[in-house]
């Protein structure tokens, strides 16, 4: 049986089962034996890797939210200014909607457990503060804060909707937030 040492990957194999197997059947299904299974470990490696399930699940979560903030960085890192910032996280906000549906049972899952436990409200609480930062970059901290939460609403609503919204709309509602009464 191969240690961790002789296989350098295997803790990432496993945080990635980890979040396979959450996006499948939801967190309550998470246990040491199917997420071994899943990424063709043996069980101990579980255990050898991590000291239980929370520790587990809070690393998974963790990759999971740096994930989703460099794809919020890769879309307003090209931005010059306050009016292709907006460009930007019109694109970012379909982008969003219209990817992975992985992602959204991801993203909706740490929420619930945030809603629930302080130390997963902690993560999305650094998630939330490192998109207002990428945000801040172009407009005001208030409006920052407003857009974040304007990104979250339309990107779930466009994702729910069996009539997506288009892109006017969106681009509509990023200009009345970002301009200045």
């Amino acid at each position: 049986m191969a240690t961790g040492h002789t296989d350098p990957q295997r803790r990432e194999r496993i945080l990635a089962a980890t979040l396979d197997h959450i996006a499948d059947e939801g967190v309550t299904g998470v246990s040491h034996r199917k997420i071994a299974a899943r990424a063709g470990v043996p069980l101990g490696s579980m255990t050898y890797h991590f000291r239980g399930i929370d520790e587990l699940l809070h690393e998974a979560f963790t990759g999971f939210a740096a994930h989703v903030a460099a794809v919020f960085e890769r879309h307003l890192d090209g931005a010059g200014s306050a009016e292709q910032a907006c460009e930007a996280v019109t694109d970012l906000i379909h982008a969003l909607s219209d990817g992975p549906q992985r992602d959204l049972i991801l993203t909706h899952e740490l929420y619930t457990l945030a809603a629930r436990r302080p130390e997963y409200r902690e993560l999305t609480r650094m998630w939330m503060s490192r998109s207002r930062q990428l945000l801040e970059r172009y407009f005001d901290a208030e409006t920052a804060r407003q857009l974040d939460a304007l990104i979250e609403g339309l990107a779930l609503h466009r994702a729910l909707d069996t009539t997506p919204h288009g892109r006017r709309l969106t681009r509509e509602a990023i200009k009345r937030i970002t301009t200045t009464a």
